[in-house]
């Protein structure tokens, strides 16, 4: 049996996708308010029988920060995939990634995958817990993760929550660990890196010039999938890999994405300087409205800056080959076309 967390988002969405398709066996985790029916919309994007598929999942209704519901769901379980994480960049949230959900929800998850003595352990990382490099190189997965006031509260929790993963290795779990650069895909178009595609189709002005690595998240859940029960588990077990397809300016990204929609380019250049002062305007604006602003510092900040990544460990561990990023780009801008018609 196969346990998923985070079976509602992004990447976890796809893995349920692959895993029943190939007639796995899985437990999936949702809360008892979890919406799910967005989930069977992205089954069918790629099979007509996304429904019957759908059904095979078996959803356990806990929590990661309930220890003991972990402790019954991972009964009979070898395999686990922890996708699960809280993605935000607004201060509000700090200590609910510190504290909870991301670095507690995983200590929690570890610890009960021990005491069931689970045989593998994939967790969902990022790029977000590697660190940069002074020379403009190429990060890769020895590029060590160091504190700074510019963290975002994200960057840090990804940083713990990965240590917990390596703690648990310490005490005796075989893990793999995949730090995915900005993975992108089709899926709930309003929140995350498939807003993008909503964004420049409704006339995105702006652009930056930073430089940063893009991956499918079709290759994101073939990377783990190959790693945590590939034929090669016991020589890449206890290892990280940075999962990444190509580095691109945000503006070619922007591009291609306008491109692939038939839709204006955009054409302002979003310096630091004016990136600054919207932030600073949205924060000022948010305490009157007692909304949360649309943008943040931790939103904007290094989308000037030139981050080059490198994913060619797992290719040179496993063979393992990325789909052609333009073509990933052209095929989510077919299913957001299509979703926009329907």
């Amino acid at each position: 049996m196969i346990f998923v967390s985070g079976g509602t988002g992004l990447v976890g969405a796809h893995l349920l996708f692959d895993l029943v398709s190939a007639g796995k066996p899985v437990k999936a985790l949702k809360r008892p308010t979890s919406n799910i029916s967005w989930i069977k919309k992205i089954f069918s994007y790629y099979s007509p029988i996304y429904e019957q598929l759908f059904d095979q999942i078996s959803w356990v209704e806990g929590d990661l920060l309930d220890y003991f519901s972990l402790e019954d769901a991972l009964e009979g379980v070898h395999t686990i995939y922890h996708c699960a994480a809280m993605v935000s960049f607004h201060g509000d949230d700090r200590d609910a990634m510190m504290t909870n959900n991301n670095v507690k929800g995983t200590a929690n998850l570890i610890d009960a995958a021990i005491h069931n003595k689970v045989s593998r352990f994939c967790h969902v990382s990022s790029i977000a817990a590697l660190g940069k490099t002074q020379d403009g190189s190429e990060i890769n997965e020895e590029t060590y993760w160091t504190p700074s006031k510019r963290k975002s509260a994200y960057s840090l929790s990804k940083f713990f929550s990965e240590m917990e993963v390596w703690r648990g290795i310490e005490e005796g779990l075989d893990a793999v660990i995949v730090n995915p650069s900005i993975i992108i895909g089709p899926g709930n178009w309003d929140i995350g890196s498939p807003k993008l595609f909503q964004s420049i189709f409704k006339g995105l002005k702006y652009y930056t010039k930073g430089i940063t690595g893009f991956v499918d998240v079709r290759d994101v859940v073939k990377a783990m999938v190959l790693l945590a029960e590939g034929p090669n588990f016991e020589t890449v077990k206890n290892q990280r890999f940075l999962l990444n397809s190509g580095n691109i300016s945000y503006q070619e990204f922007f591009n291609r994405i306008a491109d692939a929609l038939n839709r204006p380019r955009p054409k302002n250049f979003a310096s630091d300087l004016k990136l600054q002062i919207v932030w600073q305007m949205a924060r000022t604006a948010s305490f009157f409205t007692g909304k949360r602003p649309f943008i943040t510092r931790e939103t904007v900040s290094g989308t000037n800056l030139n981050n080059n990544y490198s994913g060619d460990k797992i290719v040179k561990s496993t063979g393992f080959q990325y789909r052609d990023l333009d073509q990933s780009i052209k095929d989510i801008a077919e299913i957001f076309l299509k979703d926009m018609l329907n």
